[in-house]
């Protein structure tokens, strides 16, 4: 009998541990008669173990607060809804005032040009009444000279008036008309009535003269927008080949022909003459200038950081890479540079540049080099197609930084001197 109960009891467990696992929510019914209920059962109602007295108060508690705690959370929003409805008000009264402030500026622009328009005018009408006041002094002369020959036209017409009725009359009257026709002299137009005219190489000097400040004031209008990305620039001594010697502001370099004696640092161009500024463009729209007057062989652009620094192959020259843009000056022909291609800038005049202006849209991919006396453009680079440099910038990829380069010259001329980024000043 005990072997049986043990042989049940060992069929029990064996067909129980063969049982494959119930499907969620449902009951097994074991040979003792006893549910099974699996613990992963979704059945909220379902508790393996009745909770204690002290738990479901704590859940109780837990799910209704208190009156404290709904009066200091009512505080709360309140004291939100009181900062928000101010910062509100606030936006809307900044909001007011953008319009306000952007009138103010309004007015004072038409002041300014107001003012222009006024120095204008008079120094028109000072120009104009200098005009009518050299017509009224050549009238005048023409004046007196007419008036001098017309005198001269009635004592011609009375001799010839004269001499009529002498030979009408007889011999005693026509040798009284002769007589009065001898004293009548011939006049000769005098070399002095050629002189009575405008003045015109005085007008002609302020035709000229107009023309060069209308050309000035075009320019310096065009310039003031640009004046409004510029930033100051300072030359990077860390980019600076050894035989460059920095200015102590930062903001000029010359060649000197001998190394410095100092550690080479990775970003330093150890052979070719180049130096980077310091301020990269990263965004946004940024002017400057560099002054190269003093200089006889030159090349001035942007480049990237990328821009290799040992060397002198093609990578580490400006405007014979992808990575850099510049307009140089060699043997006296003006050329702007990129990708190892080049094309000659057709704004450059006759007279040796100045000053080389440099203009970035870091965001619209746009570079644009000026004549910053004139500022006629010397060289567009942009996202439009050029037929010669033949990759389109929609837009730059990395930092952006000035970049001034002195180039060897001709063997009979002195090596270059001087380059400097120039301190652009608002009158």
């Amino acid at each position: 009998m005990a072997e049986q109960e043990a042989s049940s009891v060992g069929n029990g467990q064996s067909a129980h541990s063969g049982l494959a696992p119930p499907s969620a929510g449902s009951h097994s019914v074991l040979p003792d008669r006893l549910s099974f209920t699996p613990l992963d059962s979704n059945t909220d109602s379902v508790q393996p173990f009745p909770r204690s007295p002290k738990l479901q108060r704590k859940i109780a508690s837990a799910g209704q607060p208190s009156q404290e705690q709904l009066s200091r959370r009512m505080e709360e929003l309140q004291a939100e809804r009181s900062r928000t409805e101010a910062h509100i008000q606030s936006l809307k009264k900044r909001k007011a005032d953008l319009s306000t402030s952007t009138e103010v500026m309004k007015q004072q622009v038409r002041e300014d040009f107001e003012n222009m328009r006024c120095v204008l005018k008079q120094d028109e009408q000072a120009v104009q009444d200098y005009l009518e006041l050299d017509l009224r002094q050549t009238r005048t002369r023409l004046d007196q000279v007419l008036k001098n020959w017309k005198h001269h036209q009635d004592q011609v017409s009375k001799s010839i008036g004269s001499l009529q009725r002498a030979l009408s009359t007889g011999p005693a009257a026509e040798e009284k008309g002769k007589g009065q026709s001898d004293n009548l002299s011939l006049k000769k137009p005098d070399a002095s009535e050629k002189e009575i005219r405008l003045n015109e190489e005085r007008f002609e000097r302020l035709l000229k003269t107009l023309s060069s400040i209308s050309k000035q004031l075009k320019a310096q209008l065009q310039r003031k927008a640009l004046l409004l990305d510029s930033s100051p620039m300072v030359i990077d001594r860390q980019t600076c080949q050894s035989q460059i010697t920095v200015t102590s502001e930062g903001r000029g370099m010359s060649f000197s022909g001998s190394a410095r004696l100092a550690p080479e640092h990775p970003l330093q161009f150890d052979k070719v003459c180049c130096a980077l500024g310091s301020s990269p463009v990263t965004a946004g729209q940024r002017y400057w200038e560099v002054d190269v007057h003093c200089c006889s062989a030159w090349a001035v652009g942007a480049a990237y950081g990328s821009l290799e620094r040992k060397g002198q192959d093609k990578g580490t020259k400006l405007g014979r890479n992808r990575n850099s843009w510049c307009v140089e000056l060699r043997n006296g022909h003006l050329t702007a540079w990129h990708n190892d291609r080049h094309i000659a800038c057709q704004g450059a005049g006759q007279t040796p540049l100045g000053k080389v202006g440099v203009w970035v849209s870091y965001d619209k991919g746009q570079l644009v080099f000026y004549d910053a006396d004139t500022m006629a453009v010397l060289q567009r680079f942009s996202a439009a197609v050029s037929p010669v440099f033949d990759r389109a910038h929609h837009q730059f990829t990395e930092p952006l930084y000035p970049a001034m380069r002195f180039l060897r010259p001709l063997e009979n001329q002195m090596w270059p001197n001087h380059l400097e980024l120039s301190h652009i000043s608002t009158p």
